[in-house]
C-alpha cells in the first residue's frame, strides 16, 4: 500500500508543478486552489508512503515520478525540447526507480 500511496504523490506532484504554469502568481483563483489541493493531497500520500518505505527512497521515487512526468507533459503539452539526451535521461531516471524500488526491500 506504501508504495501506491508513493506512485499517488508522485502523479500529485506532475500536476502540482504544472498548476504552476497557470497560477499566475497565485491571482488565478480556480488555478491557485487546484495548485493547493493537489499540494496538499501530494504531501498528505508522501507522508503516508514514509511510514513504511526509507525516507530516503522515498524522496528519490517522489523526485523522480515527479521530474519524468513534469518533463513528459512539458515536452508533449508545452512543446520544450525534445532530444536523445533528454530521453536517455529520463530512461535513466525509469531504471533508477525502478532499482530503488527492487532493492528497497518493501
Amino acid at each position: 500500500m506504501a508504495w501506491l500511496f508513493l506512485l499517488g504523490a508522485g502523479v500529485l506532484e506532475i500536476m502540482f508543478t504544472t498548476t504552476l504554469r497557470f497560477v499566475d502568481g497565485f491571482k488565478n483563483i480556480p488555478w491557485t486552489i487546484v495548485f493547493v489541493l493537489c499540494t496538499a493531497s501530494c504531501m498528505f500520500c508522501l507522508n503516508m508512503a514514509t511510514r513504511q518505505i526509507p525516507l530516503g527512497t522515498a524522496y528519490a521515487v517522489w523526485v523522480g515520478i515527479g521530474a519524468i512526468g513534469t518533463l513528459i507533459i512539458g515536452m508533449v503539452w508545452f512543446h520544450e525540447p525534445v532530444s536523445i539526451v533528454r530521453n536517455l535521461l529520463i530512461f535513466l531516471l525509469v531504471g533508477s526507480i525502478i532499482g530503488l524500488k527492487l532493492t528497497s526491500g518493501n
